[in-house]
């Protein structure tokens, strides 16, 4: 699930499965056009049962995940949408330059009209000349888009679900934030060859909260990305090879984009709103 194969990773048979072979079609008796909804267009994904690692790396038990997914015709898209968002939405746009009526200086005609042999010249800051101004130059710009918050809820949902559904590449692990003593990157790595994970792999950690110790104790291996719920981001999860979860975790996204969400609270709005403004 690295960024070179995520062109192709909702091209493949992950959302072919058995459990999506029953996508709600819309039939209507009379001639009236039927109405479509958001609702309509998202199929539940039962992703396979995850097991349940200990510190040690022995399983403990098992849980699943319950997540809304678009059809396999446009969940390609919905997930393209999302990120190409997210992704201009962080640009900044305060890049700038000087137009020749900007450029400081240039007042005076540099050399007479005539008589010189030369080509006429009104200003040194044209911009022919060197430190004159720019032709066309980028100025500052809101580069922005919207997209609707429940598209955007869906193609989180679907690339969580699409990478769940890869065996092997998303593991649960028991909440081990009081585990590290002080902090030990040495120890922390011990700990993801008994989980099965390689260090030299993107991996992404998402847990409800990311104690001192395990914070610092990861920070220095460059492929590790240790998230929580107001920083998971859809790039990092399709720019991930494997997903660790957390018991705790694993019930937020059921509760949050699972199929039993229906109603939006108010705290959801803020929380929406939140992540726009820091993406």
């Amino acid at each position: 699930m690295s960024a070179s194969t995520s062109l192709s990773f909702f091209s493949s048979s992950l959302f072919l499965s058995s459990s999506h072979n029953k996508i709600p079609k819309l039939t209507s008796l009379s001639t009236t056009k039927p109405q479509y909804s958001l609702k309509s267009l998202s199929i539940s994904c039962q992703v396979a049962t995850l097991p349940i690692l200990s510190f040690t790396g022995e399983k403990i038990g098992e849980t699943y995940l319950d997540l809304k997914s678009a059809p396999p015709e446009t969940a390609r898209a919905v997930v393209h949408r999302g990120i190409i968002t997210d992704q201009q939405n962080k640009r900044r746009g305060t890049a700038s330059t000087l137009t020749r009526g900007e450029v400081r200086g240039g007042g005076r005609k540099p050399y007479p009209q005539k008589k010189t042999g030369r080509a006429r010249r009104g200003s040194m800051r044209s911009p022919l000349r060197p430190g004159g101004g720019v032709i066309f130059g980028p100025k500052p710009r809101d580069w922005s888009i919207k997209i609707n918050r429940k598209e955007k809820r869906l193609a989180m949902s679907t690339a969580l679900s699409s990478a769940a559904s890869e065996s092997e590449s998303v593991i649960c692990v028991e909440e081990f934030g009081d585990k590290f003593e002080k902090p030990k990157t040495k120890e922390f790595i011990e700990a993801m060859n008994r989980w099965g994970l390689d260090p030299k792999e993107k991996v992404m950690f998402l847990m409800m909260d990311v104690s001192d110790n395990v914070g610092l104790s990861s920070r220095n291996i460059g492929t590790l990305r240790m998230l929580t719920p107001r920083t998971l981001n859809l790039f990092d999860i399709l720019n991930s090879d494997k997903l660790v979860l957390t018991p705790d975790t694993v019930d937020y996204l059921n509760g949050r984009y699972g199929v039993d969400f229906e109603v939006e609270t108010d705290e959801d709005d803020e929380e929406d709103d939140q992540d726009e403004t820091e993406g």
